[in-house]
């Protein structure tokens, strides 16, 4: 079944967030598994890429304003592209922040937490060409649905682990922090398997 044909300018655009919001991902992995050395380049790099990906967006809503006939119903790719941004804010403020608060050291559990991120990128992208060639969505959401519950669990130890074994207040808050807006990161990307989970549903 295809909800967004090759013709339709929605699916190009689209696309070409997830593109944006995947090699974002690998940006953000590639800064936490080699340390706060690389970090600093990482998020320069990462705000070039959220600029293109607020284009996009701002592109996708001026098209969805001119378009009396959409693919999909108009509070969807709304609601799609939106979770889509806050993907990429997501990253953004995370890599941002690693930088600005000067973490030295990064810690496992925020490596294991981007490597969720990337995964979920992954499987945005390989939803998106689901959608593309007729093939099966809904797998894929699963999949971001399963990387979200496991996400939670590795944030959740990293909390208490945070609490039980950081001893510098300021530090505390500052992961503490630098954790939220990671997991956020992965809640939107779920946000986005669970509106793309409606179309399906609905166009079936």
């Amino acid at each position: 079944m295809r909800l967004l044909p090759r013709e339709e300018k929605f699916y190009g655009l689209f696309l070409k967030q997830v593109e944006i919001i995947s090699e974002a991902a690998r940006l953000l992995l590639d800064g936490v598994r080699a340390g706060n050395a690389r970090m600093a380049g990482v998020a320069t790099e990462i705000n070039v890429l959220e600029n293109k990906g607020d284009e996009v967006i701002h592109e996708i809503f001026t098209r969805l304003n001119q378009t009396f006939i959409t693919p999909i119903d108009p509070e969807d790719i709304h609601n799609i592209s939106a979770a889509l941004d806050n993907v990429l804010d997501g990253m953004e403020d995370t890599a941002h922040r690693l930088v600005s608060y000067h973490i030295k050291t990064i810690p496992p559990n925020l490596v294991a937490l981007s490597e969720i991120v990337a995964s979920c990128a992954r499987a945005l992208k390989a939803a998106f060409q689901a959608l593309e060639r007729g093939g099966s969505v809904m797998e894929h959401c699963i999949e971001i649905n399963r990387l979200e519950n496991e996400g939670d669990l590795i944030g959740r130890s990293a909390v208490v682990e945070l609490f039980d074994k950081e001893k510098d207040p300021i530090t505390l808050i500052k992961l503490k922090e630098i954790y939220d807006f990671i997991e956020a990161t992965i809640d939107s990307c779920e946000d986005v398997a669970d509106v793309l989970q409606g179309v399906v549903v609905k166009n079936s």
